[in-house]
């Protein structure tokens, strides 16, 4: 739903990174310009999609 602030496998810090990797063209290019190295943060980066809209429009009974 929402991007998570850490990485689940490493723990690096990948929250601050989503807006410049979703408006990015070129992802390889931009994850390698932040410093996303690790194959855990790449894939949870690269494997995220954003629910958050979707989910607000429905009410708790």
């Amino acid at each position: 739903m929402i991007i998570p602030v850490r990485c689940f496998s490493c723990g690096k810090p990948v929250g601050h990174l989503w807006e410049s990797y979703q408006n990015a063209t070129d992802k390889k290019k931009v994850m390698d310009d932040m410093g996303v190295e690790r194959y855990c943060c790449r894939a949870l980066l690269m494997g995220h999609v954003d629910f958050i809209d979707t989910v607000a429009e429905f009410k708790r009974a």
